[in-house]
């Protein structure tokens, strides 16, 4: 599946409430989200719109090794 192109931060930050994540701070313009699902985990996410591609990437490549599943079934939970 291919990464969207137009998803901002905050939206981003809604769909990682699904899979427990919840914002913990802000510093400026960037969330700190923690899940404490399968062991804590923090991720920081800029309230950007539209996010970069390299970005969103990166943020995702991390929630899917958190979980322990590929960047596609992520996207697929997060998207579908």
């Amino acid at each position: 599946m291919k990464l969207p192109r137009d998803l901002s931060g905050p939206d981003l930050v809604k769909r990682l409430g699904r899979l427990g994540y919840h914002v913990t701070r802000q510093t400026g313009s960037h969330l700190r989200l923690t899940s404490t699902e399968q062991g804590e985990h923090h991720l920081t996410v800029p309230r950007h719109d539209p996010l970069r591609i390299g970005t969103l990437a990166a943020v995702l490549d991390a929630v899917a090794a958190h979980h322990r599943i590929s960047r596609d079934a992520l996207l697929d939970r997060l998207f579908n």
